[in-house]
Formats: structure tokens, sequence, C-alpha cells
């Protein structure tokens, strides 16, 4: 099987190109810790950061090599780990602890869905409103294959002064934020430097994923789950949704946002975490 294409053509010749979707395995020290669908590219961010989200690994430092096989099937990105973290991971896959992934398919019980989440810490990462509405037209100039397809979600990381560093599309929102953490890991950047910014809806595995990898504040243009709330006042981590037409609102932790100007139309939730 030929190294699979992002973009392919339609059937019949015409139209948009479409997205690529593929098996990818991520197998660590030959045991295989999940199969997700994703898009082709930036497999080895995405290998790193679903690891890192997921709370298999906690540094890059940990994975020694990472090597990309083409099956006749998909796709298999075989990590070699660090002797203690192989040990954690085939241990969980003892117990049947299966990575999230996509969404909370890969648990296999109730009290699994609520993982403990690390409490952020106050680094005094501060973000003004007027750049955080900013951000999402930001991420725009990291995202060909949405333009060519409209199909793909995006992830990327804004940091003050220096506004979107890095990004990474995928067809599904976990994959695109699974590879900016990895992206974002293996670039050196402190995770506690700035902000995940998404094209998504923000449901509770992707607050667990920041707040395990270490990112303090989570930016999307659309709305978030009433779960995914509570676990973002509960940890500490900044929620910032429904960033569009010049409005913001403001879910969990909004002492990271400053200079809030009336120009802006901002949701405080009364609920919210300070």
């Amino acid at each position: 099987m030929p190294i699979p294409h992002t973009l392919r053509a339609p059937a019949d010749g015409a139209g948009r190109p479409l997205a690529e979707e593929v098996p990818v395995a991520i197998v660590c020290n030959a045991v295989s810790q999940a199969v997700l669908m994703a898009t082709p590219d930036d497999l080895e961010d995405f290998a790193t950061g679903f690891l890192i989200g997921e709370g298999l690994v906690g540094s890059p430092g940990e994975i020694r090599d990472i090597e990309t096989v083409i099956h006749g099937t998909g796709i298999e990105v075989r990590v070699w780990l660090a002797p203690q973290a192989a040990a954690a991971s085939a241990e969980r896959r003892r117990n049947g602890l299966a990575p999230a992934g996509c969404g909370l398919c890969g648990i296999d019980s109730l009290d699994q869905a609520h993982r403990d989440l690390p409490r952020m810490r106050d680094t005094g990462l501060r973000i003004a409103a007027a750049d955080i509405a900013g951000a999402p037209d930001a991420l725009r100039r990291f995202q060909p294959l949405h333009d060519s397809t409209r199909a793909v979600h995006a992830a990327g990381f804004f940091m003050p002064g220096e506004g979107i560093v890095l990004g990474r599309e995928d067809v599904g929102r976990h994959n695109a934020l699974d590879k900016m953490i990895g992206g974002l890991a293996r670039s050196g950047r402190s995770p506690a430097a700035g902000a995940a910014v998404m094209t998504s809806r923000v449901s509770l595995d992707l607050v667990q994923k920041c707040a395990v990898a270490g990112i303090p504040m989570l930016i999307s243009v659309s709305a978030p789950t009433s779960t995914a709330v509570r676990a973002a006042s509960d940890c500490g981590l900044t929620l910032v949704c429904n960033v569009r037409h010049g409005s913001l609102d403001i879910l969990a932790h909004g002492t990271r946002v400053e200079d809030v100007a009336p120009t802006y139309r901002i949701s405080r939730n009364p609920q919210m975490g300070q």
C-alpha cells in the first residue's frame, strides 16, 4: 500500500478534494495501545501527543524512538519507550485500561470517564481578551487542508506576544489536539506558556487532554458541554468558548483573561471557578 494521500480527488473527477481517513495503530514496545481513524499527516506528533494527553508518558524524553510503518490496511506508528514508561503502559493494557482516544470509546468502566486531573498552577499566564478574540482567525493560516476540503478540524497553540506558533489538522478533533500537543512537546516549547485554540466543540476529553499535557487555557470557536465546564472548573483550567464575532464566553477560571474591553461581549459562567 502506498503512503495514503492527505487529499483524494472525488470519484467523478470533479468537485472539492476529499480528506483522507485511515486506521492508525499506536504501538508501544510491541504492545498495541489504540487504533484510531486519522488523517495520515504528522503521525509522529500524533503518537507523541496521544501518549502525553492520555498520561502514558510524562514528557517526550520518555520516548526513545518512533517509526512509521505502512501496511496494506493502514498505518502503524511504532514507539519505543524508556523502560519505566513501557512498563507502565503495558500494565495499563493488562488491567484493561484502554486509552480514550476518540471521546471515551476506549474505556471499560464509568469511573474511568472521570479520571483525576492535575491542578493547573498559576504560572503567570495572562492573555488579553482581544488576542483571544483574534486567535481563531490567526489559526486559519495553519489550515490548508480545511481550505481545500472543509472537512477537518484544527488545533493550534497561542503564545502571548507571538500569536499562533504551531497548528495541526485532522479529521478528528481529538486527533488534531493530540497532534498539536505532540508537536508542541517535540518543539521544546512549554505547554504552560500559552493556550490551546480549537475549531471544534469542547467535550470532557479535550479538557482532560489539555490538563494532563499541562496547557492551562483552552479557547474554542464553538460551545462546550456542561461536563467539560465542570472539569475545567475543578482542575483550574481557563475555558473560553464561542469565540466569534467579537464575543467570548469565559466559562472557567477567567483570571487568566485580561484587558476585557467594553467593546467585547463577555458572557461569564455564574458558577465559574476563580
